[in-house]
C-alpha cells in the first residue's frame, strides 16, 4: 500500500532546525525526495549528507528575499523535474509588548512569517498550475488563533497567513492544488530564542518548558496532509499540546 509520500518532491523551508529538521527527517523516512532551504547552509549539507539525498538538495535561502525562495523552488524542478509540495515553514518569534516600540522586530515578523510565506506561493505555484497538481503547507499558528499581550504582532502574522491560505485554496481548485494551514501551539524549537526581550524571553521559556511537546508531532502533521488521496484536501490542522491551556 503508498503512502502518498514515497517519491514526492517536497520542498521545505526553515529547514535548519526545529519544525523544519524534523519534518525533513520524517518525510525521509516515509521515502520523500527533499529540497531543503534556510539560512544555515551547513547545518542543511549536514542533514542532507545524514538522510542520503542528493547533495544538490539544498540551498542557502533567505525567505525575506523572494529571488533566493525562487531560486530553492526551481532547483528542486531541475533536479526532479517538478514540486509536488512545498511546505512554508520559515518563522520568527520576537514577542514584545507593543509599548517598547520593537519596529525592526515587527518588520521581521511580517518579512518572515507573511511576505516569506507569499514569496514561496509565487515561487510554486507557476510549476503547480502547469502540471495541475501540487501541495502548499503554510505555517500559522494557535496565536493566528487566539491573540495574547505581548504576541500581537507576531499574531497578526499568522492570522494573516490564514487568511491568504483560505484565499489561494479557493483560488487554486482549478488547477487541482491542495492547500494546508497547520497551526501548532507549544512544540519545542528554536522560535523562542528570536525574542530578544529578557523578561518576556523568560516567561517563555518557562512557558515552552513546562508543556512543549516534541518537533515531531508537527512532522506527523504534515505526514498526514501530503499521505492523504489526491481527492482528498486537509484544509487546516490546528494542534496543541494535551496540556496547553490556551
Amino acid at each position: 500500500m503508498t503512502n502518498n509520500i514515497e517519491g514526492k518532491i517536497v520542498v521545505i523551508t526553515g529547514a535548519s532546525s526545529g519544525l523544519g529538521e524534523a519534518t525533513a527527517r520524517h518525510l525521509a523516512g516515509l521515502g520523500a525526495k527533499l529540497m531543503l532551504g534556510a539560512r544555515r547552509i551547513e547545518r542543511l549539507e549536514a542533514l542532507i549528507w545524514e538522510l542520503g539525498q542528493d547533495q544538490a538538495s539544498c540551498l542557502k535561502t533567505d525567505v525575506t528575499e523572494a529571488a533566493q525562495v525562487k531560486a530553492l523552488v526551481d532547483q528542486a524542478v531541475s533536479l526532479h523535474g517538478r514540486v509536488d509540495v512545498l511546505l512554508n515553514n520559515a518563522g520568527v518569534m520576537p514577542h514584545s509588548p507593543l509599548e517598547r516600540l520593537k519596529i525592526a522586530e515587527w518588520e521581521q515578523m511580517i518579512d518572515v512569517n507573511f511576505k516569506g510565506v507569499l514569496y514561496g506561493i509565487a515561487a510554486a505555484l507557476p510549476h503547480m498550475t502547469v502540471r495541475k497538481s501540487g501541495h502548499i503547507i503554510n505555517v500559522s499558528s494557535v496565536a493566528g488563533h487566539k491573540v495574547r499581550a505581548g504576541s500581537s504582532v507576531y499574531a497578526a502574522t499568522k492570522a494573516a497567513v490564514r487568511m491568504l491560505s483560505e484565499g489561494l485554496r479557493q483560488e487554486v481548485k482549478p488547477y487541482n492544488i491542495r492547500t494546508t494551514i497547520i497551526s501548532p501551539g507549544a512544540v519545542e524549537s528554536e522560535l523562542p530564542n528570536s525574542i530578544t526581550e529578557p523578561d518576556v524571553a523568560a516567561g517563555i521559556r518557562s512557558f515552552y518548558e513546562s508543556c512543549a511537546i516534541p518537533a515531531e508531532s508537527f512532522a506527523r502533521m504534515v505526514a498526514f496532509a501530503i499521505s492523504q488521496p489526491d481527492e482528498v484536501d486537509v484544509n487546516e490542522i490546528l494542534f496543541r499540546p494535551t496540556s496547553q491551556e490556551f
